[in-house]
C-alpha cells in the first residue's frame, strides 16, 4: 500500500510540475502569450460574408427549389445579402402550408388570435426606429 501512495504522490507532483510549466509558457488561460492579440487581429481582418436568406414555408426555412438567388443591394450600392428566388413549386408549397394551417388558426378563439396579433404588433413597435430608418433610406433612392 505504501508503494501505491508513493506512486500517486509522485504522479500528482509530476502533473503539477507540467501544469506550472504550461502556465509559465502560455499564461493563465493556457494559450501562448501573444495568442489573444493575434486572435483579435485575425478577427478584424476577416472577409465579410454575405448572408443568404432562405424562404419561410410551413414553419421551416427551406432552400429555393430552383436554387436561384439574387443580390439585394442597398441605396448606396453595397450588397446587403442574397435572397432566394422562389419557384412555382415553392409557391405551391407555401400556399399548401397556409391552407393546412388555416383550420388550426380558425379553431382558436378570437381572444387568442387577438393576443397573437397584438404580440406581433408589439415586436414590430420595438423595432420601429430600425424600420423608419430603412424606409427613409429606401425613399432617398
Amino acid at each position: 500500500m505504501s508503494e501505491q501512495n508513493i506512486d500517486t504522490d509522485n504522479s500528482t507532483t509530476q502533473s503539477k510540475t507540467i501544469t506550472d510549466a504550461n502556465q509559465s509558457q502560455h499564461g493563465d488561460n493556457g494559450r501562448p502569450e501573444g495568442a489573444a492579440t493575434q486572435n483579435a487581429t485575425e478577427t478584424s481582418q476577416r472577409l465579410p460574408v454575405q448572408k443568404t436568406y432562405k424562404l419561410f414555408i410551413g414553419g421551416q426555412f427551406p432552400r429555393s427549389e430552383s436554387g436561384h438567388y439574387y443580390q439585394a443591394m442597398g441605396t448606396d450600392g453595397r450588397m446587403l445579402g442574397n435572397v432566394c428566388l422562389a419557384s412555382r413549386k415553392d409557391l405551391r408549397d407555401a400556399v399548401g402550408a397556409a391552407r393546412s394551417a388555416q383550420p388550426a388558426w380558425g379553431g382558436r378563439s378570437a381572444y387568442n388570435r387577438s393576443q397573437i396579433l397584438y404580440r406581433a404588433a408589439e415586436m414590430l413597435e420595438g423595432r420601429r426606429v430600425q424600420f423608419e430608418a430603412e424606409l427613409v433610406e429606401q425613399g432617398q433612392s
